[in-house]
């Protein structure tokens, strides 16, 4: 997978009808666009920058909590082989639109020369709806380079409401699973992926979910965890359902895929950059391509994607 909202761009969560708040601008308007450009903010440290991104403001308390443990987990094991800080120019890893209705931030870290890793991105989305509710996004993807051919990592977690959320997580495979069945018995068979899926599924208030878009369908796993969950006590089940899969989830990724050491030939290299080539780059052209613009404006589209263009197209 590629960027942390991509299976909810062609998902109905979001063909709401916007406001005009929310149409691009006209060419006059232009200069009005806000990339959090202020003096405060271009004074801000690193750090300020980091701080934002780790508060997760509008993020219920669960998922809130979910993801500094998430994130407290990849500094603490990944950490010696990734830069320290976001690789990513200040007014990507923090903007708005023109009239503040939409906020992200973007975390991004780039795996060392050394590494098996080519980057981790973490980040929130969240925008208000005409309905008078709100989109919250979190999310957060890891991928591996062409030195081991293990399947990255994704976690997204999608709120429309206080009683609704729409939970992708997966090991995403790098290699056809039936043109080369090993694979799949490596990485899924053998490690008994399906059973956490399983889990999720024997819960009453947990629902099957598919993507409108067969794209995302066609390249998670068989084992992949997409589902929607409707309860009033959603909060309870993130904290006792969602979050120990996720943790585990993130844990074996780590241990099983980061840190061991893989084995690659040359010819397998070309064909898992070209892999991974294609599929950021269709994720960057078909996903955030058209759907930024009725959140952010094409100005900060144009921004943001020149941006990730640098490290999904390499």
């Amino acid at each position: 997978m590629a960027i942390i909202w991509s299976p909810i761009l062609a998902n109905p969560i979001i063909r709401f009808p916007l406001p005009s708040s929310f149409i691009t601008p006209t060419p006059s308007c232009l200069s009005r666009i806000r990339l959090c450009r202020s003096s405060a903010s271009m004074d801000s440290s690193t750090d300020d920058l980091r701080a934002k991104f780790m508060e997760f403001p509008y993020a219920s308390p669960p998922i809130r909590n979910l993801m500094l443990e998430l994130l407290s987990t990849v500094d603490t094991h990944l950490g010696p082989s990734l830069h320290p800080d976001s690789t990513l120019p200040r007014d990507v890893q923090h903007f708005e639109n023109s009239t503040a209705t939409a906020h992200a931030s973007l975390h991004l870290r780039s795996g060392l020369p050394s590494s098996q890793i080519d980057f981790i991105l973490g980040g929130w989305i969240h925008c208000k709806l005409p309905s008078g509710g709100s989109l919250n996004i979190t999310s957060l993807s890891a991928y591996l380079n062409p030195l081991t051919n293990a399947p990255h990592f994704l976690l997204e977690l999608i709120q429309s409401s206080p009683s609704s959320l729409v939970m992708i997580l997966d090991f995403t495979p790098r290699k056809d699973l039936v043109m080369y069945p090993d694979y799949l018995k490596k990485y899924y068979e053998d490690t008994d992926m399906d059973k956490h899926r399983q889990r999720l599924h024997a819960l009453q208030e947990v629902t099957p979910y598919f993507s409108s878009s067969l794209y995302i369908r066609a390249v998670v796993s068989p084992s992949a965890i997409l589902v929607t969950v409707e309860s009033t006590n959603i909060e309870e089940i993130i904290r006792d359902h969602v979050s120990p899969i996720a943790n585990e989830l993130l844990q074996f990724w780590i241990e099983s895929c980061a840190c061991l050491e893989g084995s690659v030939g040359d010819s397998e290299r070309g064909y898992l950059a070209e892999r991974d080539g294609i599929i950021k780059n269709k994720t960057l052209e078909v996903d955030l391509a058209s759907s930024f613009p009725r959140l952010f404006g094409q100005q900060v589209t144009d921004t943001v994607l020149d941006a990730l263009k640098e490290y999904y197209s390499k």
